[in-house]
């Protein structure tokens, strides 16, 4: 009898923390959400129009698929929001299917934390394809469907060059964790071959970016001029217009802290080679432009996927999730401002005093 009497709690206390977290997860969601939703820009909607058909050569994927259903700017908010949409039922699926606490509350917390809202913010942004894309290859490759992952893959560099330096080093450690390391180098290949083909290749075809502004300039939205210009200049030209050190100099401590919790989960050792340049290779793209607060994003980001992958079945011990919850704590500090004007909503019902001075 008192046997049983000692074994009844256990079961309830389990369900107990489960509905707990499940709690806590739909109010971080609920946060992210209201700390950032908005409708997809001008800059965003005007991307999303570049095709292969009008003569890009870069980030075409999504405008050559929306192509047929003209310019309007109704259909790059519905395209918008059902990608992110599908982000969401990812991201709630991966926490319900969770194998381990340790997995449930490191999705609440990338949810409270600024990226949270800045996912709802870059709405209509591509980033949230190439993540798409990303977790439909890990699903394929779990499924044993590797050549399936690797064309996926593959087309995400057509959607974004820089899935060179965010999903795909996060792929790439995902695969050598399941298959030897040839393998892996030729399911990476085609992505890596094919991303670095359009790197080389001339962003649009002469003409194609007056040709599509002329098309845009009939649109029911104001067009950005100055996202089209992308595809007319050179890297060096680009280079000359924003602080490469200025970028670099606010992304260095983000990836200090991330990549230091990453080592103290893993410990230094030849293995931890992979996840941890899989973790830092957004570093990177200070040299690709000056998006910086979408770069931490992607950093911290990339940060969490890459420890989601390698908790599998782990459960953090408690000097781990100690370590874990003072990294949190200070990449709340870190700022991560929005486009347009925007910034993250409040969650006081009025505006401090001092704050509207």
């Amino acid at each position: 009898m008192t046997t049983l009497l000692e074994r009844a709690p256990a079961p309830v206390a389990g369900k107990t923390s489960r509905r707990s977290v499940t709690a806590l997860f739909a109010i971080a969601l609920l946060v992210a959400g209201y700390t950032g939703f908005r409708l997809p820009g001008e800059w965003a909607a005007t991307l999303q129009a570049v095709s292969l058909t009008d003569g890009f050569h870069r980030r075409f994927l999504i405008g050559t698929l929306l192509k047929p259903f003209g310019h309007d700017y109704a259909v790059f908010v519905v395209a918008s929001f059902a990608v992110l949409v599908a982000v969401l039922a990812v991201v709630t699926l991966a926490f319900f299917r969770g194998r381990t606490e340790s997995r449930r509350w490191l999705i609440v917390v990338w949810l409270l934390l600024p990226t949270g809202g800045y996912l709802f913010h870059e709405v209509g942004y591509f980033d949230q394809v190439l993540y798409l894309l990303l977790f439909g290859a890990l699903w394929a490759s779990h499924r044993n469907r590797l050549v399936l992952a690797s064309a996926m893959m593959a087309l995400s560099v057509t959607v974004h060059e820089i899935a060179l330096l965010t999903v795909l080093p996060i792929f790439g450690f995902a695969l050598l964790r399941k298959v030897p390391f040839r393998r892996a180098c030729a399911l990476l290949g085609p992505s890596a071959i094919l991303g670095l083909g359009i790197l080389v290749l001339p962003p649009a075809t002469p003409g194609a970016v007056d040709g599509l502004g002329r098309s845009l300039s009939t649109a029911d939205f104001r067009y950005r001029a100055d996202a089209l210009h992308l595809f007319g200049r050179t890297q060096a030209e680009s280079w000359r217009l924003y602080s490469i050190t200025g970028v670099l100099l606010y992304l260095l401590p983000i990836a200090a802290v991330v990549i230091g919790g990453f080592l103290y989960l893993h410990r230094p050792t030849l293995s931890a080679v992979v996840p941890t340049a899989a973790i830092a290779a957004p570093v990177l793209l200070a040299f690709g432009g000056w998006d910086d607060a979408r770069w931490g994003f992607l950093l911290v980001t990339g940060f969490f996927v890459v420890v989601w992958l390698w908790l599998g079945h782990r459960e953090l011990k408690l000097s781990q999730a100690g370590v874990l919850t003072a990294l949190v704590l200070v990449l709340t500090h870190v700022p991560m401002p929005y486009f347009d004007g925007y910034a993250p909503r409040w969650l006081t019902l009025v505006t401090p005093v001092e704050a509207a001075r």
